[in-house]
C-alpha cells in the first residue's frame, strides 16, 4: 500500500518538477520543415512578394488564405497559408481568383500590404 501510494505522490509532483526546472530556460530555437525557414525570434518584420490563388475569405476574421508560390526573400516553398488584411484588401477578392501580392512577414504573422488581381 505504501509502495502505491508513493508512486501516485511521485507521479502527481512530476509535471511541478519539470515546470520548475524549466523556469529561464531560454525557448527560442528553429525547426526547419523542408528547407523553410521557422526562426521565432524577436526581428523586424520581412517585406516580401508572391503570385497565389485564393481559397478562402474571412471578413469577420480580416483573413484570407491563400495558395501561393515560393517566396525566395523568406526561402519559403509553395504553400496554403492564411494571411491578414484590411477590410477594403478583402472586399475585392472572391475566392479562386488569381492574384499578386506583397505582405509583411514577422514570426508567424504575416499581412498583406498590396494586393491585386491577375
Amino acid at each position: 500500500m505504501k509502495a502505491k501510494l508513493a508512486l501516485v505522490l511521485a507521479l502527481a509532483l512530476t509535471p511541478a518538477a519539470f515546470a520548475e526546472e524549466m523556469k529561464g530556460m531560454d525557448m527560442k530555437h528553429s525547426m526547419p520543415m523542408d528547407n523553410m525557414k521557422m526562426e521565432q525570434t524577436d526581428t523586424a518584420a520581412q517585406s516580401a512578394k508572391a503570385t497565389g490563388t485564393v481559397r478562402n475569405i474571412k471578413l469577420d476574421k480580416g483573413t484570407v488564405t491563400i495558395a501561393h508560390g515560393p517566396v525566395p526573400e523568406l526561402e519559403w516553398p509553395a504553400m496554403t497559408m492564411g494571411f491578414k488584411a484590411t477590410p477594403e484588401q478583402l472586399e475585392e477578392l472572391s475566392e479562386g481568383d488569381e492574384i499578386e501580392f506583397e505582405f509583411t512577414s514577422q514570426g508567424m504573422n504575416s499581412t498583406i500590404t498590396s494586393i491585386k488581381q491577375l
